[in-house]
């Protein structure tokens, strides 16, 4: 399968993005993860995205397109792939489309993960990460410590990550909103949009998103 995974920011795109695509056998094609390898690696994609991200600057439209159409052409996505964090605006939609008609190919699926607003500030808000182990992760309200501040594993101190605060978190709202949120009514006109609760078990969401791919299919 083909899928695009959308969602607003703490609706846990990430990680059903990964159980999903073992689920599927299909490889998860995230965007961060291609900005990273393509940096790391030093390719020249790789040396142009880094150089707007030094100047503070975002990375063109087209710079990504390139990474994504890069990796989806690798061996193990010739059967199917999952692309998380990638389209993230109508324009980038356009581009993909463009990009798998010239190849022969078409997305099966937008999955939509759906979650209340308020529910996403209270998720990432919610966030401590310790300091001595950023993998040390928990949550106020979800599983909290069990002494305030100070990791039940190591020690460290637990602590809230700026980009964790609630008026960030209302940024990055805004930012989806305007900008990503528009691709769901792009492809819903193609009559490919799933959309599920996000709400539950990690689980028991796993488990929804995989039923209505089956029904949609």
């Amino acid at each position: 399968m083909r899928i695009v995974l959308v969602g607003p920011p703490g609706a846990g795109k990430g990680t059903q993005a990964t159980r999903l695509a073992e689920k599927l056998r299909i490889p998860h094609i995230s965007t961060g993860d291609l900005f990273r390898a393509n940096i790391s690696r030093q390719t020249e994609l790789g040396k142009l995205a880094k150089s707007y991200m030094d100047a503070g600057n975002l990375v063109p439209d087209e710079v990504t397109i390139a990474m994504a159409k890069d990796r989806m052409e690798q061996p193990d996505a010739k059967d199917g792939f999952l692309l998380d964090g990638f389209p993230r605006n109508v324009s980038q939609a356009e581009a993909l489309d463009e990009l798998l008609t010239t190849e022969g190919i078409k997305l099966d699926a937008v999955l939509d993960l759906e979650a209340p607003e308020a529910e996403v500030v209270k998720r990432i808000a919610g966030r401590r990460i310790c300091r001595k182990d950023s993998s040390h992760v928990f949550h106020v309200s979800y599983s909290p410590p069990k002494q305030e501040g100070v990791c039940d594993r190591c020690g460290g101190e637990l602590y809230q990550r700026d980009d964790d605060s609630e008026e960030t978190v209302r940024t990055r709202l805004e930012v989806y909103h305007t900008q990503t949120e528009p691709i769901i009514d792009y492809y819903k006109a193609q009559g490919l949009v799933v959309t599920i609760s996000a709400l539950g078990p990690v689980d028991e969401v796993t488990g929804r998103a995989l039923e209505a791919l089956r029904r949609d299919k």
